[in-house]
């Protein structure tokens, strides 16, 4: 874990910007301390000498009012900074998991801790601790600069109390690391606890097991609670002990100041100077690790989500060579196809062949011979463990088929720009178009996650919907009919003829009206073999 870690720069390209602002902001910030240390010896200086104050006291107001101003631009620019920052590593985040096959994604509970807490605690990173490590690599070495040409002997002791800031961060920051990589390995087991919970609640109830998983739920917690207490505890302790050698190093530097001033080795306005800048050359390091501590969960996570998308495929079809989604026409081509499921030893799919051009081609087969698998394979969703697959663009419609929460427009135009026009035609097509219409905003009418609001026909016929509006020249239908009742099956199956007029359509099937009107028909059994 690095303080900064260079990578977010090329992997959120949408990070740079802000953060090269905070880095110049801090840079002048460090300009306006020393400068106002400057100001205000000057302006002491006239007072005790009975000397023209104005010059000196409009410099100190000016540069007051210039640091004042850099601090609300930090404050503002650190604050969009988060939020550009954490969204652009979430959006890359899940755009890399989606352009992956299954077995390169990592398990739901690590997915859902990234995405979620790792995410968002990384806007409190960038919001507090990169501004502070900016000016802790800006303002100390201005300080000691400007020490160097006003009183070097004070410079000298600066260059040699203040490498150890950095040395006992750096030491109590490993202990740190430690702490808080307990407490995030803590938070995903909680993460991925509950979301198994949740998951299985209706079966659990139902069992009368559900009261049982209170006590399991807060044990997890309890876990989580400790490490965090252990981690603030720890982050106080450095803190105090960070505090104890900067104020010691600043009386070092008082006293001999003192000392020479006292005996005319110095003079007044040098002195006040040399007083004034030795804080703020200690300061800023502080700083660092006491916003360390505060941000240490989004230094993790940030780690943790570069490593995510620095990070290179391990089954990809890159890797193996088994799968070409180079433009070859309208043609699906499967040949001595093979898929084991991770943790299984027995093989779902053995040296499938399929052959799909232009037109309607259906897969039937006994429950669980790995008809929606073989969708998977062809759309890149899995990486074949054997054969090869070479298919164009693909279009995927699922058993239980993705719908978001938000509005009709948004789940019909997910992966697609069709206009409001294209869509009422889509609706149309599915016989939709009267309960879009009887909605209160129409396409804008929203509905919850997974359809809530919606029948299974309507979320069927919603996903049949999105289908005809894509662009792909493959679409794959797994049981995209099982739920419609007759009055609506006639016209689905219309829809996707009229769809495999001018697309390859493969659909998995166990209606037999949809299997008369197809073209070809591969029936999947131990071994995928070509029934007609």
């Amino acid at each position: 874990m690095r303080p900064f870690d260079p990578r977010v720069l090329t992997l959120a390209p949408a990070s740079r910007r802000p953060v090269v602002a905070l880095g110049a902001v801090g840079v002048l910030q460090g300009v306006a301390t020393v400068g106002l240390a400057f100001a205000l010896g000057a302006l002491v200086t006239a007072v005790v000498r009975g000397g023209e104050l104005r010059p000196a006291a409009a410099w100190v107001a000016l540069l007051f009012a210039i640091r004042a101003a850099l601090g609300w631009s930090v404050e503002r620019l650190a604050a969009r900074a988060g939020v550009e920052v954490s969204g652009a590593l979430r959006r890359a985040l899940l755009e890399r998991w989606l352009g992956r096959p299954v077995e390169d994604r990592p398990g739901a509970a690590t997915a859902a801790t990234l995405a979620a807490q790792g995410s968002t605690s990384v806007e409190t990173y960038v919001v507090r601790f990169l501004p502070a490590l900016i000016q802790a690599a800006s303002v100390p070495a201005l300080a000691v600069v400007a020490l160097l040409v006003v009183d070097w002997p004070s410079a000298v002791v600066v260059i040699l109390t203040l490498p150890l800031m950095p040395l006992f961060a750096a030491l109590i920051g490993r202990t740190t690391q430690e702490a808080t990589q307990r407490r995030w390995v803590a938070l995903a087991g909680l993460s991925g606890h509950f979301l198994d919970v949740v998951r299985g609640l209706p079966t659990l109830v139902s069992y009368g097991r559900g009261e049982r998983q209170v006590e399991t739920v807060r044990t997890v917690s309890e876990k989580h609670r400790r490490e965090t207490i252990a981690t603030l505890r720890l982050a106080f302790l450095s803190s105090t002990a960070l505090e104890l050698l900067a104020t010691i190093s600043v009386a070092l530097v008082a006293v001999i100041v003192g000392i020479r001033l006292a005996a005319g080795g110095i003079g007044l306005q040098s002195a006040l100077i040399a007083i004034l800048l030795a804080p703020e050359a200690y300061w800023p390091v502080r700083r660092v690790g006491a916003e360390f501590h505060a941000a240490a969960d989004g230094a993790v996570a940030l780690s943790a989500i570069l490593d995510e998308l620095d990070a290179s495929p391990a089954h990809g079809a890159e890797a193996h060579g088994l799968e070409d989604r180079s433009p070859v026409g309208l043609r699906v081509v499967v040949s001595g196809l093979g898929y084991t499921y991770a943790g299984s030893e027995a093989p779902v799919l053995t040296s499938c062949e399929l052959e799909a051009g232009p037109g309607l081609t259906v897969v039937t087969g006994p429950s669980g011979c790995g008809k929606s698998t073989l969708l998977e394979v062809i759309a890149g969703l899995r990486t074949p463990t054997a054969g090869r697959v070479t298919s164009p663009r693909t279009h995927l419609v699922a058993q239980r088929p993705f719908l978001l929460g938000g509005s009709v427009r948004d789940n019909l135009t997910l992966g697609n720009d069709a206009d409001p026009a294209a869509q009422w035609a889509a609706l149309r097509r599915v016989g939709l178009d009267g309960v879009v219409a009887g909605l209160p905003s129409g396409l804008d009418g929203r509905i919850g996650d997974d359809g809530f609001g919606l029948s299974a026909g309507q979320r069927a016929r919603l996903a049949l919907a999105r289908a005809c509006l894509s662009t792909a020249p493959v679409l794959l239908l797994d049981e995209s009919t099982a739920h419609l009742d007759a009055a609506t099956l006639e016209s689905a199956h219309a829809v996707i003829r009229e769809l495999a007029a001018t697309r390859v359509v493969i659909a998995v099937t166990h209606r037999r009206a949809l299997i008369d009107a197809a073209d070809h028909h591969v029936h999947l059994g131990l071994r995928a073999e070509i029934a007609r």
